[in-house]
């Protein structure tokens, strides 16, 4: 059964914001943590909502938030793109982050419309044997977004940092099923599961992001020129492990996430 928590509980709730993920033999680095950022650009959300939900594959409730962007009513027909929190993130942060306020400006910018849908994860999104966050992205969270009328046969993936690793791990599981992948500063190193499956990521567009104060910097280049295919766009500008830098990327990746999800028109 679904609860729903408040706007206001939706706008107010406080916890950790995104980033600062270590993973296995990273965590001998010293990560700048994730500062909070802007609350978005300065236009309306559009339908936001903030659920908790049974997952049987992660064998407890967990928080489901979804966003439309503003004048798109209730977002049916609309498709999706599925958001991967960092390690200090969930989605109960998503309001205070802005993240619907940044698909609305996007969506008036000419991006075109789609929602962005989000589950709680686990700090590195890996499956485990009774906590698989992974199956619940691939069968549940679809599933949920179909209940709601949007159209879950066009997905794409967004993440930061270990849901950066996250989102490029997801698409390595499942070729094919995900449209595009946008990953900013993702938790990623040479020789890691990621880098092991980057074969897999053929034919599916990626988009890279990290600052050049970022210390995954040197390894999401790597990762840029392991890709079988050039990115569809990497960039590396000015910037720390933290929100203040990727809320300025975000206009890119929801371009790169817009065009992916959009059907070609017949001419």
């Amino acid at each position: 059964m679904a609860h729903l928590l408040t706007r206001r509980t939706l706008l107010t709730a406080a916890a950790g914001v995104a980033g600062a993920g270590l993973v296995g033999g990273l965590a001998a680095r010293q990560l700048t943590h994730a500062e909070s950022g802007p609350a978005g650009p300065d236009v309306p959300a559009g339908d936001e909502r903030l659920i908790r939900i049974a997952s049987g594959a992660r064998g407890r409730e967990v928080d489901f938030w979804t966003a439309v962007p503003e004048g798109y009513g209730d977002g049916r027909g609309l498709p999706v793109c599925l958001v991967l929190h960092g390690a200090s993130a969930t989605p109960r942060d998503f309001g205070r982050l802005g993240l619907a306020r940044y698909l609305t400006d996007a969506v008036r910018r000419g991006t075109p419309p789609f929602v962005l849908a989000a589950a709680t994860g686990t700090r590195l999104w890996q499956p485990g044997r009774e906590d698989d966050p992974r199956r619940m992205l691939r069968e549940e969270v679809p599933t949920w977004c179909a209940r709601r009328g949007f159209d879950s046969s066009r997905l794409a993936a967004w993440g930061w940092s270990t849901g950066g690793a996250g989102a490029l791990l997801l698409a390595e599981a499942y070729p094919g099923w995900l449209r595009a992948v946008a990953a900013f500063s993702p938790a990623v190193r040479p020789g890691d599961e990621v880098f092991a499956g980057v074969g897999k990521l053929r034919g599916a567009p990626v988009g890279l992001w990290c600052g050049r104060q970022d210390n995954f910097l040197r390894d999401v280049r790597a990762l840029a020129r392991a890709l079988p295919e050039p990115p569809a766009r990497a960039a590396w500008t000015d910037g720390r492990h933290s929100f203040a830098y990727w809320g300025g990327v975000i206009p890119e990746a929801f371009a790169l996430l817009g065009a992916a999800l959009t059907p070609l028109r017949a001419t």
